[in-house]
């Protein structure tokens, strides 16, 4: 048997299969990219039924992807999958406080998750359009919704997509009601991979790549 070798010939060959897969279906161009891209990362079709990506969220973190949006994430994992070269192109960082030993101890006296501490130590700290990933945290979630309401928040762009089981649907469901755009992996399927999959298909497809 010949194995294909090539990393590109793999990764071409991986979305040929993707397409093939998803035969017919119809989805809208601007997310298709975002769709394909958390299937080549999971090997799991039901994304194809379960993202969900509000109305003109793509362009709009596209825009502000190009103006040099900083990308906040929940996780190391997350923020280690993020494609740091595409986000360098575009003038983009990656940010993530989790490990901050200020939120350590904010989360510690206020009796709350480093996961909710470490969205209002971005919220603070950083300036200019801001897009969340959060794969892993259904509490940060919860605190970027009340952010978000009260209006002390307005992101580019929620990432939302936790997998597990606590809080988990729920925290989800808080975000698809936010006229804020959204990508949301509904149900219990997520994690910080799928997460930094749906960046790395904004990076891409703002940067021109792949």
């Amino acid at each position: 048997m010949d194995f294909i070798q090539n990393p590109e010939e793999i990764e071409k060959r991986s979305f040929e299969i993707i397409s093939e897969r998803l035969g017919t279906r119809r989805f809208d161009p601007d997310g298709f990219s975002i769709i394909k891209r958390v299937i080549h990362t999971t090997a799991d079709f039901d994304y194809a039924d379960n993202l969900f990506i509000s109305d003109g969220a793509p362009l709009a973190a596209r825009k502000a992807l190009a103006a040099g949006a900083s990308i906040v994430t929940d996780t190391q994992m997350a923020r280690a999958g993020i494609n740091k070269s595409a986000a360098a192109k575009l003038g983009c960082a990656v940010h993530c406080y989790i490990d901050s030993p200020e939120v350590a101890e904010t989360a510690k006296v206020g009796g709350a998750t480093r996961a909710r501490a470490a969205v209002d130590a971005a919220v603070t700290s950083l300036e200019g359009p801001l897009i969340f990933a959060v794969g892993n945290a259904p509490t940060a979630l919860i605190r970027i919704y009340e952010l978000v309401t009260s209006q002390e928040l307005s992101p580019v762009l929620i990432i939302a997509a936790p997998v597990g089981f606590v809080n988990v649907v729920e925290s989800k469901d808080l975000i698809l009601k936010l006229k804020v755009p959204h990508i949301v992996a509904r149900g219990n399927k997520g994690g910080s991979n799928v997460a930094a999959a749906i960046c790395n298909a904004l990076l891409y497809d703002t940067a021109g790549e792949r």
